[in-house]
């Protein structure tokens, strides 16, 4: 997990990391991969659930917390509010979107104006954090 927060999370993405979250809470109760239990069952087996893609969303949102009340080239890069042409074909996901709808119905700029309060910004991304989305 070193330097999630500058990793882009797709869908794709997001199924593998679950994947192999299940993968290792499976090795760890050593059950074997031709037993037929269901990932819910691991889950309930282990007392735990997915929370690996959550970490990773916790992390990426204090990490821009961070980045945007600095206010420096990191700032432009995420905002992407810099020179130049859009090159060809459809746009890649940024980590901004994926915020966005992780932590909830919301435009982009609803988010940069709530960071600027370091109170409110906490409690977004708690509450985001405790519904699991």
């Amino acid at each position: 997990m070193y330097g999630c927060e500058a990793w882009t999370i797709s869908k794709q993405i997001q199924n593998k990391l679950e994947a192999t979250e299940i993968w290792f809470l499976r090795r760890m109760l050593r059950i074997p991969w031709t037993a037929k239990k269901t990932n819910e069952r691991v889950l309930n087996e282990a007392n735990k659930r997915i929370s690996l893609v959550r970490i990773l969303r916790k992390r990426q949102a204090t990490f821009l917390g961070h980045v945007m009340r600095r206010g420096k080239l990191e700032h432009l890069v995420t905002t992407g509010k810099f020179e130049g042409k859009r090159s060809r074909g459809r746009q890649r996901e940024k980590i901004m979107d994926g915020l966005a709808t992780w932590l909830g119905p919301g435009k982009v700029s609803d988010i940069l104006a709530a960071v600027k309060d370091r109170d409110l910004w906490r409690d977004m991304i708690a509450n985001a954090y405790k519904q699991g989305t």
